[in-house]
């Protein structure tokens, strides 16, 4: 399917909330988005169904392959991290979750009175720079394939992931149609550029324009934007054991666009996280990324109403 029909068949409205109004977050990125918490380690109170929360799985599909948005809008309960996966009938969770558990539980603290959806799409080992393509690249600009999936990648199955999402009138399957506000981009992403100086180097002006393009295709172009900064668990094989070789650059790059766009802000709290393994955080770390993604993204709500 072409990009710019995906991101015109799109039927998102920010008119009159009425009973069945939620605000709309797009999660993507990388494996630290997909989320390798484990939910046998969650205390008693992050377990069970968080309520007035819908969440729509986008299933993660190969690059040069038909963007099919294949998805589902289910209830929000742990289990949406790594290994989780959706045929558009039913999801099977997995025993991983995200940081879109307690991104949810605490934005749902902040702002009692609103209803959250969330779309989650993230492909682990992506990169935003069609000179890395091995896990699949977000790149734009991407015209590696022939015939009718030529530059299909990531950034075509997250449109028509938003797409298919954003067509279903009854999220929360009562019976009434659902109105979907657009309130937010989450992006956990860059470990892959940072294995590259090249793509490093040019990671500023690729995030800058994979943003853009997605808040285009939410239909809103101040839509606030959270990027989570990577780290380095140092625990690799590069130069003082890192594991991404000029994440440096692609820090400094998420830093930059975090100050220059007013309606952008960073967390910066993942230097702090433990680790899993050398690449993914622990599920304290998970923890704390969904509430720090919570309180940043209200932060920049509150600022637009000022």
């Amino acid at each position: 399917m072409p990009r710019t029909l995906i991101a015109l068949s799109l039927s998102l409205t920010a008119s009159l909330a009425h009973a069945d109004t939620y605000y709309l977050y797009f999660l993507g990125g990388q494996s630290n988005m997909d989320g390798y918490g484990f939910v046998s380690e969650l205390p008693e109170s992050l377990t069970g169904e968080v309520d007035g929360v819908r969440i729509f799985l986008g299933q993660i599909t190969n690059d040069l392959q038909p963007a099919t948005g294949t998805g589902l809008w289910t209830p929000l309960t742990p289990g949406f991290g790594t290994g989780s996966r959706t045929d558009g009938k039913a999801v099977t969770q997995s025993d991983r979750f995200g940081p879109e558990l307690t991104f949810a539980m605490q934005l749902r603290g902040l702002r009692p009175g609103e209803k959250i959806a969330i779309i989650k799409y993230a492909r682990g080992g992506s990169s935003i720079d069609d000179r890395i393509t091995g896990s699949g690249t977000w790149d734009p600009h991407d015209t590696r394939g022939e015939g009718q999936t030529k530059g299909i990648n990531q950034y075509d199955h997250a449109l028509a992931t938003i797409a298919s999402a954003t067509h279903e009138h009854d999220i929360d399957g009562d019976g009434e149609p659902d109105t979907l506000i657009p309130a937010g981009i989450l992006w956990m992403q860059g470990e892959t550029d940072g294995t590259n100086e090249s793509t490093a180097n040019d990671y500023e002006r690729n995030l800058k324009e994979l943003m853009e393009l997605l808040r285009a295709a939410l239909r809103m172009d101040d839509l606030p934007v959270v990027i989570g900064r990577i780290s380095d668990s140092h625990k690799g094989g590069g130069t003082d054991g890192r594991v991404w070789e000029f994440g440096d650059t692609v820090r400094a790059a998420q830093e930059k666009i975090a100050n220059e766009d007013q309606h952008a802000a960073l967390v910066a709290t993942t230097d702090e996280y433990g680790y899993s393994d050398a690449a993914h955080y622990d599920t304290a770390g998970y923890i704390d990324l969904g509430k720090q993604f919570a309180e940043k993204i209200d932060e920049l709500r509150s600022q637009e109403n000022e």
